[in-house]
């Protein structure tokens, strides 16, 4: 870290309100949630150490190293727990499942557009916390959905070119 931006984070005090930056940690379907949260840092112990500051202190310049410790770490475990569930959606399911899963995330995605559309109206930081929540829903269900149909026309691909290759029959004469 530089100079100039130590100074800057030492001029700007943080508050709660400030782990509200950027999208909110992605929910993780129970069916797969065991092997995605498989060896990675939930950032427990940090927030612990926040609201342990928190109740001591009542207000949030005494707590900066703690708020800016549990970010950071937040960020990392919700960018990684993103790039799993993209990776894992539909993997290992038979295409049909897949298919199926597609469908569903797809629904799942339509029925959250219209509680975002109707929280535009709310007004103040309650519009606001709702629009986060949702916005960041409906994003990680489009990214889920983009990487299993990605995952299925890779599928397909695979099997054509297996299918063409179990079909040809070589003759030597």
């Amino acid at each position: 870290m530089d100079v100039d931006t130590k100074q800057t984070m030492e001029d700007t005090v943080l508050v709660g309100d400030d782990l509200m930056m950027g999208p909110p940690s992605p929910i993780i379907p129970p069916e797969i949630a065991f092997h995605d949260l498989e060896r990675v840092d939930l950032c427990d112990g940090i927030l612990w150490n926040l609201f342990l500051c928190l109740h001591i202190n009542d207000v949030e310049p005494f707590c900066q190293d703690e708020i800016v410790l549990y970010q950071q770490c937040a960020e990392r475990r919700d960018k990684e727990l993103r790039h799993r569930l993209e990776d894992s959606e539909g993997m290992s399911m038979p295409v049909e499942q897949a298919k199926d899963r597609c469908n569903h995330l797809e629904s799942e995605a339509t029925l959250l557009e219209r509680p975002l559309i109707l929280a535009s109206g709310i007004e103040g930081i309650e519009g606001f916390r709702q629009r986060w929540s949702l916005h960041g829903r409906l994003t990680d269900t489009k990214r889920r959905l983009e990487a299993l149909k990605y995952g299925l026309e890779d599928r397909k691909k695979d099997e054509s070119i297996q299918d063409l290759t179990t079909n040809k029959r070589c003759f030597f004469w």
